[in-house]
């Protein structure tokens, strides 16, 4: 896949865990681990923009294109 998720970085960075960002953006955990992991299929922008406000990031920090 050419997207890929760079979303445990950024979670590392800040220090928080899965649970904590799951109750800070409103979805369970067990999406965020689907989007953690890449094999989310899509992301809706205004959990995108969640994410990105409590990671206090952009979505280039979470998401990035590689030419495969």
């Amino acid at each position: 896949m050419p997207i890929i998720v760079n979303l445990d970085v950024m979670m590392a960075k800040r220090k928080i865990s899965l649970n904590e960002l799951s109750e800070r953006v409103g979805i369970t955990p067990a999406n965020l681990s689907i989007l953690k992991t890449g094999k989310a299929k899509a992301i809706r922008f205004s959990t995108l923009e969640a994410i990105c406000h409590e990671l206090i990031c952009q979505p280039g920090d979470i998401l990035e294109w590689s030419d495969d």
